[in-house]
């Protein structure tokens, strides 16, 4: 049976060490590490995360702004917004939650945040860092960060030797993930719909990393005994035994079958998701420290 891989754990970890770097922080120069969320319409989704992030920044003793704009805010509004905060010297990171309402463009929103500010690690500059190997002086998409922290807990820094599968290719989770399995000197494979043979592919893997939005799609035989398995999905199913009309969530890997064969793997929920959040406070602490001119810290 697989080792569970505790993201809850891991993230109060992270927010610990957090905690701590920001107290230091303003104690040393008065700087407290302020995080602005900007959430644009009313929905009930989106508002929980703003809700669970804003929260999570006040417990690690941050300065949290919430601008919770109404659903017909137009384009220009909101990158006068963004602008403002962007020269505000007491925010050190700016995070506009996605979707947002569908009259608007969301790409020409995340490029114009400072890359500095830019928490969520989307800016196309700190993408480009992360693809040229520089995983010091930009600031890293959380999901990835966190599941790449996970994956250290299990295998140390240096992956040498062993081979790394992502499934998926989105901006957002597969290409950064790759980028940072091969950063820790992992042989990456880039696996997607259109990988030929994908089962097969998988069972070479030492470390599988599924993101592909399909609800436990990964069976066991698409892994390696004793392999490492980061379950990124996150599938709503019906669940009758819970009620009528009752659902549960699941990730992209048949979590049952699939922990009978790896050597450890991430639940969902309570694996990568919880890391998410505590890596975007670990990305706030982290650019207020470089703006306030300090060495900032490592996760």
């Amino acid at each position: 049976m697989a080792v569970v891989i505790d993201g809850k754990e891991a993230a109060a970890s992270v927010i610990s060490a957090v905690s701590e770097a920001a107290a230091s922080l303003e104690k040393a120069t008065g700087v407290k590490p302020g995080l602005a969320v900007v959430i644009v319409g009313n929905d009930p989704a989106s508002h929980a995360y703003v809700s669970s992030k804003s929260k999570m920044a006040k417990q690690c003793g941050f300065n949290s702004v919430q601008h919770s704009l109404p659903e017909d805010t137009t384009q220009g509004d909101l990158q006068t917004l963004v602008s403002a905060l962007n020269a505000d010297p007491a925010i050190h990171g700016i995070l506009v939650q996605l979707p947002l309402p569908k009259h608007l463009d969301a790409d020409p929103v995340i490029q114009s945040i400072s890359p500095q500010k830019d928490v969520d690690g989307l800016n196309t500059v700190n993408a480009g860092k992360i693809a040229t190997g520089d995983l010091t002086s930009g600031l890293i998409s959380c999901t990835p960060a966190g599941a790449m922290l996970l994956v250290k807990r299990i295998h140390g820094d240096d992956l040498s030797g062993l081979n790394a599968v992502v499934i998926g290719r989105s901006n957002l989770f597969g290409k950064p993930m790759g980028l940072l399995l091969l950063a820790a000197n992992a042989t990456v494979t880039m696996a997607h719909s259109k990988t030929r043979d994908l089962a097969g592919v998988c069972r070479g893997a030492d470390i599988l990393v599924a993101a592909v939005g399909r609800a436990q799609m990964v069976k066991a035989d698409w892994v390696k005994p004793g392999a490492t398995v980061i379950d990124v999905g996150i599938n709503r199913v019906p669940a009758p035994d819970k009620g009528e009309g009752k659902t549960r969530l699941v990730g992209d890997v048949d979590f049952t079958q699939a922990s009978a064969v790896a050597g450890a793997i991430t639940p969902v929920p309570g694996g990568v998701g919880p890391m998410t959040i505590a890596m975007l406070m670990a990305n706030t602490v982290i650019a207020a420290h470089r703006a306030a001119g300090q060495t900032a810290p490592n996760f």
